[in-house]
C-alpha cells in the first residue's frame, strides 16, 4: 500500500489487550468460518443458479411494510424501493465499537485528499453496516466475514503496538494493513485475513464512489445534461462505420 519502507517493529515490553477474551488464534478461527460460509455459498448460487441478493419469492412479506415517502410512484417496499425517502429494512449488527474500527479501516483504505473527503467521512461504514445486516445468506457470510475480521484488526494492533486499530497512528495502521491487502501475495498466517481486508475494500470503494463527491473524484461527467455535448467526434463515428 504504501511506497516507503514502515517500521513494523512491536513495541517491546507492552503486553497485548485482547477483546473479549478473544486470542489472535480465535479471532483467525471466526474468519476462517466467515471466509469457508461465503465460499460454499457462491459456489451453492452459481451451481443452481440462484440469485444471492434476494431470497426466492421475496415480496417485502417479512418486513415492516410500506412507507409513506415522498415518491408516489413507488410502494416503499423492499423490492419497490422509495428512493426519496429510503428505509433500512432490518436491523443494524454492528456495535459502535465495531463501526469505530470499520470507519478507521475505511480511511486507511480511501483517505481525505486535496479532491475529496475520506471514505469514513462519506458514510462508507455505515454503509458496510446496511450491507452486513441484510438478512440474506450472503449478506450474513460477509456479516461473520466482517466481525471477526474486526476483532483480528484489534487483537493484532494490541500484539504489535499495545492498543485499539482506532488508537494507533496511520504509519501503524498502514504497517498491519500492508500484510493484509492483497489476498495473493499474504503470508499464510495472513491469508484469511487478507479476505476480510479485499471484502471491506470492495464494500467501502462501492459506497465511496457511488457518493456525488466520489463520482467528482473520479471526474465522472454523466448523470447530467450536458446541452454543450456537440456529439461524437467524427473519426468515431467514421471508425464505427455511422458516418
Amino acid at each position: 500500500m504504501a511506497d516507503h519502507e514502515r517500521d513494523r517493529a512491536r513495541e517491546p515490553e507492552m503486553e497485548p489487550e485482547v477483546t473479549e477474551g478473544l486470542t489472535r488464534r480465535r479471532a483467525l478461527q471466526v474468519l476462517a468460518a466467515g471466509a469457508a460460509g461465503a465460499a460454499a455459498f457462491s459456489a451453492g448460487a452459481c451451481a443452481d443458479g440462484s440469485d444471492s441478493g434476494t431470497p426466492a419469492g421475496d415480496d417485502s412479506t417479512g418486513f415492516a411494510g410500506a412507507t409513506s415517502g415522498g415518491n408516489p410512484r413507488a410502494a416503499g417496499t423492499p423490492t419497490d424501493p422509495d428512493m426519496v425517502s429510503p428505509v433500512v429494512w432490518w436491523d443494524l449488527q454492528l456495535t459502535e465499537d465495531e463501526l469505530a474500527t470499520l470507519a478507521a479501516l475505511c480511511d486507511v483504505i480511501i483517505p481525505e485528499d486535496d479532491r475529496s473527503p475520506g471514505a469514513a467521512a462519506l458514510g462508507a461504514h455505515d454503509f458496510i453496516d446496511e450491507w452486513v445486516s441484510a438478512p440474506y445468506d450472503g449478506n450474513r457470510n460477509d456479516l461473520v466475514l466482517v466481525r471477526g475480521g474486526l476483532v483480528w484488526l484489534d487483537v493484532e494492533s494490541a500484539e504489535r503496538f499495545g492498543g485499539r486499530f482506532t488508537d494507533l497512528t496511520l504509519e501503524q495502521k498502514h504497517a498491519i494493513c500492508d500484510d493484509i491487502c492483497w489476498v495473493e501475495n499474504a503470508a499464510p498466517e495472513y491469508r484469511v485475513a487478507a479476505r476480510f481486508f479485499d471484502r471491506v475494500r470492495d464494500l467501502a470503494s462501492t459506497a465511496f464512489w457511488t457518493t456525488a463527491e466520489g463520482m467528482a473524484d473520479l471526474g465522472f461527467v454523466g448523470n447530467r445534461p450536458m446541452p454543450s455535448f456537440a456529439g461524437p467526434p467524427a473519426e468515431v463515428l467514421e471508425r464505427l462505420g455511422l458516418a
